[in-house]
């Protein structure tokens, strides 16, 4: 107390200085309209570009959340989409109010690893068999096809990208449905290569490519990417047509991870008319 009184005794002058001008000031805006009102409207500007400021600060910071919270919204309407099910009818003679039956699920996941410049390229997702990923399931994008799961752990996956020697997919050229294979010689990660369409197509530039119905890991009409240029193979009956994807693979954060959960029976199936 004792101090205060000596700071307060030693800016003396000071102190009351500020005191009267906040007076004056007072009077001067209560007893004038004019600037009253600019004080107000200048007031609101300066609040209101300050609440602009804080407001866009939270949005950015909530981005992620955002981002996340999109991501499995999406999911779930792809899982809950008609070429996410298929037709069964259990009998031929008992009318059955459900004809479809689901076949694919969507997992959202978040890429935490990721290349392009090698031979063999992999992605690392926050996905594992806690959250019911096995291997060789389906990994898509909003904008195409990124690959398949190879090994899991209890909360990650690894998965085979497109970019990789060992990728094969059965892919085909949309409006002919002309079967081919897409694969990957290495060098610029925009293109892949799709081998085996036959020369009596006319195929032109900028035809879609999507995924076949005879793929056991994706669902058929995925979208791969568009032809960008061809030449004939060896021998002049099949072209090898140059694929530009539609997913950048460079720049990917968000995936889905497909769950064909008929691809057992299937494969069980077709291995023991193999053994017969």
């Amino acid at each position: 107390m004792h101090n205060l009184l000596r700071f307060l005794w030693k800016y003396f002058n000071f102190v009351f200085f500020i005191i009267l001008e906040v007076f004056c000031f007072y009077l001067i805006f209560s007893n004038n309209s004019f600037q009253k009102s600019s004080w107000i409207s200048s007031s609101n500007m300066v609040a209101g570009n300050l609440f602009t400021t804080v407001n866009s600060i939270k949005e950015y910071f909530a981005l992620k959340e955002t981002n996340k919270l999109l991501t499995e919204e999406n999911a779930r309407l792809h899982s809950k989409s008609l070429d996410s099910y298929v037709k069964y009818i259990t009998t031929q003679t008992t009318v059955n109010d459900t004809i479809l039956k689901q076949q694919y699920t969507y997992i959202p996941a978040d890429v935490v690893n990721n290349s392009v410049n090698r031979r063999n390229n992999f992605l690392t997702l926050n996905r594992g068999s806690n959250q019911g990923i096995a291997a060789d399931m389906a990994v898509i994008s909003t904008n195409g096809i990124i690959g398949y799961t190879k090994e899991v752990s209890a909360n990650f996956c690894t998965v085979l990208s497109i970019l990789n020697k060992d990728a094969k997919i059965s892919a085909k050229i949309k409006k002919y449905n002309e079967l081919g294979s897409l694969i990957w010689e290495g060098g610029d990660y925009r293109y892949g290569l799709l081998l085996d369409i036959g020369t009596h197509i006319k195929i032109n530039k900028g035809d879609t490519i999507v995924t076949s119905n005879y793929s056991d890991i994706f669902p058929s009409n995925i979208v791969i990417g568009t032809v960008d240029s061809w030449t004939l193979k060896e021998g002049g009956e099949f072209y090898k047509i140059k694929v530009k994807y539609t997913a950048n693979l460079k720049n990917i954060n968000h995936v889905y991870i497909i769950n064909n959960i008929l691809r057992a029976e299937k494969k069980d199936l077709e291995e023991r008319s193999q053994h017969d």
